[in-house]
């Protein structure tokens, strides 16, 4: 059989699926999460600068480098377990501590300077750590109270009792947030992996979602004022002259459009980072522990409210833009009906002018056969004179018998004339 040819991308496309494998941890594991996103100043994220920031740390280390380019890199950071992903607006980096533990809040495991030298901010920091389920019931409630804030904890079973989540989506005093898997007795570490990956995963898409709700926010301020100014000038559209209001309405279109071109992306973005929100705690499977809300139900209560501010503020904004544009156009095809009004009065009085000019150049004309006549008439006479001598007449009987045809020659020239222009 013939080699089959394969596409230049098939095999870099089938590992792509399995490039991004789960942590496995054990109970007493801690995972250390910090994402990390570009300053709002920046005009986009440099990622040859996250990859170098990257190689310091491995290189502080002793550490392996990932190959060139490389947008995500797994391994050994000296005694702990390093994940490094780089994705379109941030990156990451998870620290799998072992079943030692850690002191404090874990950061103090990443060199200082290495911290400060950041080429970004911090969108979100998390410390998840991995428990044993405890046998008695009190225990287990002891323990949420002691670690989170009553009002605010989420807690479920998931994964079909494979293990509990909890987490008051709160930043404690050392500035992180703080998870806690506590895992059935014979959950594998493959699952527990997972879990505390998902949980990675709904802090950093709900924090980047929560971004479009802080631009929406600042953008509602402005949309107000703009939908006044927008009224005043539909309200003025029946009795004022249309170039003046169409000219007050452009400026106030740009600044839709800019508003529009400045906010799309991040409202685009808000709406795919929320969906995955939602998609990452649907595919934890959560059941009710002892009477407290679970994920599900703290992001409808609390987070889910945000999105849709975000949605109604975009709704808002393509609404006020589609009015402008609406306005924008009747008042054009205003003007243009003004103006062809305006043209039609402009070529009847053209047609007017030039009737009268046809009519003064009829006249100029039977003047013109006059005066041609009379030079003609003279000329001839002249000319004829001496042959008119031996006929007996005189001059003045010469040229009054010139006079007619020499006119009818002229009158019959000119008509000539004037049917081959015309």
């Amino acid at each position: 059989m013939n080699a089959i040819i394969d596409h230049q991308q098939r095999y870099a496309l089938a590992n792509e699926l399995h490039a991004r494998p789960f942590p496995t941890l054990s109970v007493g594991a801690t995972a250390i999460y910090l994402a990390v996103k570009r300053p709002a100043d920046a005009a986009r994220r440099d990622r040859g600068a996250d990859l170098a920031h990257l190689l310091a740390l491995l290189d502080h280390f002793g550490a392996d480098h990932p190959r060139p380019g490389a947008t995500h890199y797994s391994g050994r950071l000296g005694q702990h377990q390093i994940k490094w992903e780089s994705h379109t607006e941030f990156v990451s980096y998870t620290l799998f501590v072992d079943g030692r533990g850690v002191d404090g809040d874990g950061f103090g495991l990443f060199p200082r300077d290495w911290l400060m030298e950041m080429p970004g901010v911090r969108l979100t920091s998390a410390v998840i750590q991995v428990s044993e389920k405890p046998a008695d019931k009190a225990d287990l409630a002891r323990v949420l109270k002691e670690d989170f804030v009553p009002e605010s904890l989420a807690a479920s079973n998931v994964l079909d009792g494979a293990a509990i989540i909890a987490g008051d989506f709160r930043i404690d005093a050392q500035g992180q947030m703080r998870f806690r898997v506590i895992a059935a007795p014979k959950t594998g570490a493959q699952r527990i992996g997972r879990i505390v990956q998902r949980l990675c995963e709904i802090e950093t898409y709900k924090a980047m979602s929560m971004l479009g709700y802080q631009r929406a926010k600042d953008v509602s301020r402005d949309l107000g004022g703009i939908d006044m100014r927008l009224n005043r000038l539909i309200n003025r559209m029946s009795g004022a002259e249309p170039e003046a209001v169409l000219s007050a309405l452009l400026p106030l279109t740009a600044e839709l459009e800019a508003i529009s071109a400045q906010t799309a992306f991040r409202f685009s973005g808000t709406r795919a980072y929320s969906s995955l929100v939602a998609d990452k705690i649907a595919v934890l499977r959560e059941r009710r522990i002892g009477g407290r809300q679970t994920f599900e139900e703290f992001m409808s209560r609390r987070f889910e409210p945000t999105m849709r501010t975000s949605e109604a503020v975009e709704a808002q904004l393509q609404n006020i833009s589609a009015r402008a544009f609406r306005a924008a156009e009747l008042l054009r095809t205003r003007v243009e009906v003004e103006r062809s009004a305006q043209n039609q009065l402009l070529l009847e009085s053209m047609d007017r002018r030039a009737d009268q000019q046809l009519h003064l150049q009829k006249t100029v004309e039977g003047l013109s056969v006059v005066a041609i006549s009379y030079y003609a008439v003279n000329l001839a006479s002249y000319a004829l004179y001496p042959l008119a001598i031996p006929a007996g007449l005189d001059k003045a009987m010469l040229t009054a018998m010139l006079i007619p045809p020499v006119i009818a020659a002229v009158w019959l020239t000119v008509r000539r004339i004037r049917n081959a222009l015309h």
